[in-house]
């Protein structure tokens, strides 16, 4: 199965698009759900296959979309499509298993996060490409955030100088992530934390305000609004 990008490039980019979006209302998969007349999954692959670096994009598409995702993508990118799971984590290692040789560096991305910028791609691949096992791209956590307890009553004030909120593409060593997947464990919300549970030091790069996480029908209204100023 072969589907490249650059055939010089030494990254792999995994995009779990397998989930239903409960949030963003029913309807069909999130990452199927309309961004300006396209699909977010379109609109992630579009930016990701823009970045110079991408040798492979591999998508864990729902099981019954799969032939339907491939044909929306093949004129957007050659892109491999794969079955997702029925949790992120088993579908990120069925796009990992088919990743074909070459790729030094995995990224995991959520096409949720349609808007990121290349650029960002670029820059969590050049930090592992210098050496860091694990990188994230965050920002700084700028509203007060408060510890509550039962009853909604506040406990206390969390200091958030060091806190970050994080973002995708998450960037490895390929080695790295397969041992993690290897090992598995309980299901996490990415997989960052799944390397962090394996003793393996996660960095950070700065993020961006384009790679939102479209999750509620105000982050889509919010993404139309970007994309309609030119982001």
């Amino acid at each position: 199965m072969t589907a490249q990008l650059n055939p010089r490039g030494d990254v792999a980019v995994l995009v779990p698009a397998a989930g239903a979006g409960v949030r963003l209302g029913p309807g069909r998969p999130k990452a199927l759900r309309l961004l300006a007349g396209e699909p977010l999954l379109v609109h992630a692959v579009r930016r990701l296959a823009a970045a110079a670096s991408v040798h492979t994009i591999v998508v864990a598409a729902p099981p019954a979309e799969v032939a339907a995702v491939r044909g929306l993508l093949a004129p957007v990118a050659p892109v491999i499509v794969v079955p997702g799971g029925g949790e992120r984590q088993a579908s990120v290692a069925a796009a990992l298993a088919a990743v074909p040789d070459g790729p030094t560096i995995v990224l995991v991305h959520d096409a949720a996060r349609a808007l990121t910028p290349p650029e960002l791609v670029e820059s969590v691949a050049a930090a592992v490409r210098g050496g860091r096992d694990a990188v994230i791209p965050v920002l700084p956590v700028v509203d007060t955030i408060k510890e509550v307890g039962a009853g909604e009553v506040v406990l206390g004030t969390v200091d958030r100088s060091a806190l970050r909120a994080v973002q995708t593409p998450q960037g490895f060593r390929r080695a790295v992530l397969a041992a993690a997947h290897a090992v598995g464990g309980d299901a996490l919300t990415d997989d960052a934390g799944l390397v962090e549970k394996q003793g393996v030091a996660v960095s950070c790069v700065p993020g961006s305000e384009y790679a939102l996480k479209i999750t509620r029908p105000f982050d889509l209204a919010l993404a139309e609004h970007l994309l309609a100023a030119g982001g």
